[in-house]
């Protein structure tokens, strides 16, 4: 499913671009490819792209909506967490916002549920393995753990990939001189004969550290995933009581000139010094870790490689891409990545004949 959505990426991207440089818009086109490689794994449909692509345009069009909605929802600041008195007010409307989401969320995901339920056999799918546990675990596999399962997965596991190769591919076209070298890598030991595959990317020792620079500099969840004390602690000195809400900085222990050198810049270098990739914790650390950091780092690794293999790229214009950050969960960047691309042949001549 992973290298079936890349694969529709390239597609997509070389056609616009097939005989010439042209100006493409990658925001999207990356949400497309994680969406739709998600729900594939979730549902085993496409939910995203254009109608002629998905099999229930209504369902597909309902689905965008709200997916355009949880991500901001996701990563909203409460101020009545901290001031439980500012819930009289609602000043912004979030709680009501929130209980109106999640009534057609829950509606969405039942319909899900019930669909596969109602199948004639059991597909190869997230839902269908939940629906045979809940066969013979029904206490423990009820369907408000389902849907809670594939909540997460759709909020943890899509749009995060899909900003981290937008930041990776920003800071590739701001820095020309890594693209270059990294497009050398993928010449020398993959060629022009052949996609890369996963395999290959163990032996692209650069673009693993292209990737990790990326996760250093713009880790996708910057305050990763709020942690409880299990029992009274000291952080950094502070008396933490048990039950206390705890926020991990990621974005600012990357960016500590204590810890890294010229924290600010994009210096994929920097990691060919043994034990320097132990420092990040874009995922997370521990028992508590981001289970999908596997997932992730081979869709961003495989999708960027693939993008450098596959096409020539340069800015829109001289000056350089803009890198300032938005709100939300996931950091996104303020002004979606715009790019110039023009397909490297003969590799496309063989993936679009």
């Amino acid at each position: 499913m992973r290298r079936d959505e890349m694969k529709r990426l390239v597609q997509k991207l070389a056609q616009d671009s097939h005989k010439e440089f042209a100006k493409v818009e990658m925001k999207s086109r990356f949400s497309e490819m994680t969406f739709n490689t998600i729900m594939r794994m979730i549902s085993g449909k496409r939910y995203w792209g254009d109608d002629c692509e998905v099999e229930d345009v209504e369902k597909a069009r309902k689905f965008r909506q709200m997916i355009k909605e949880l991500v901001p929802l996701g990563g909203a600041n409460n101020p009545a967490d901290f001031l439980p008195i500012l819930r009289w007010f609602d000043f912004a409307h979030l709680e009501s916002r929130l209980k109106s989401f999640a009534k057609r969320i829950d509606g969405f995901l039942q319909g899900l549920i019930d669909e596969h339920r109602n199948a004639n056999q059991r597909a190869n799918t997230m839902i269908d393995h939940l629906l045979s546990l809940q066969e013979s675990q029904p206490e423990y596999y009820t369907d408000q753990i389902i849907k809670g399962l594939i909540l997460v997965m759709l909020l943890a596991g899509t749009d995060t990939s899909a900003v981290t190769l937008e930041w990776a591919m920003s800071s590739l076209l701001n820095n020309p001189h890594v693209l270059e070298k990294a497009k050398k890598e993928i010449d020398t030991y993959i060629g022009q004969e052949r996609l890369i595959d996963e395999p290959d990317i163990s032996k692209l020792p650069y673009l693993q550290r292209i990737v990790s620079e990326t996760l250093r500099l713009h880790p996708a969840a910057p305050l990763l995933v709020p942690h409880e004390a299990s029992d009274d602690c000291t952080i950094a000195g502070y008396n933490v009581p048990r039950g206390t809400m705890v926020l991990i900085n990621a974005w600012a222990i990357h960016r500590d000139p204590q810890v890294w050198s010229d924290p600010t810049c994009f210096k994929p270098e920097r990691f060919e010094k043994e034990g320097e990739a132990n420092k990040l914790i874009p995922f997370g650390l521990g028992r508590r870790a981001c289970p999908g950091s596997g997932l992730a780092q081979r869709t961003v690794g495989l999708t960027l490689g693939l993008l450098i293999q596959c096409f020539d790229w340069k800015r829109a214009s001289k000056e350089r891409i803009d890198m300032r950050e938005g709100g939300g969960i996931t950091m996104p960047k303020i002004i979606p990545l715009e790019a110039m691309c023009r397909a490297r042949h003969p590799i496309i001549d063989g993936l679009c004949s």
